[in-house]
């Protein structure tokens, strides 16, 4: 028997937005937007659920939900120690799982 489940790497979608804050970004920031966005879309879950589950993350990115009663609902990845962050939800759907940023921020 096969795996037929989805496995990375993950589609991500921008909302019109996220995508605009992004393009604001200076340099610096969009390349750990985008360096963070690799990390994202490779993951086994980009939930990263579980105690210590994200060890695996560089030290410059941190993943929890955006909020406590909501383990399923919107993530914000931090990054580069608060300098910025995305605020992104996965969409586990069993043909195309997807992962949306919905907000986009740097300092």
């Amino acid at each position: 028997m096969t795996n037929d489940l989805p496995q990375p790497p993950w589609q991500m979608d921008w909302t019109a937005e996220a995508r605009q804050e992004f393009d604001a970004m200076p340099a610096d920031g969009r390349q750990l937007v985008l360096a963070a966005r690799a990390e994202l879309i490779t993951a086994p879950d980009p939930y990263y659920r579980g105690i210590d589950a994200d060890a695996r993350l560089p030290h410059w990115i941190t993943v929890r939900p955006l909020a406590s009663t909501s383990p399923g609902g919107p993530h914000i990845a931090d990054l580069a120690g608060g300098r910025g962050w995305l605020i992104y939800t996965f969409i586990r759907r069993h043909a195309e799982p997807q992962i949306t940023i919905t907000d986009a921020f740097w300092t």
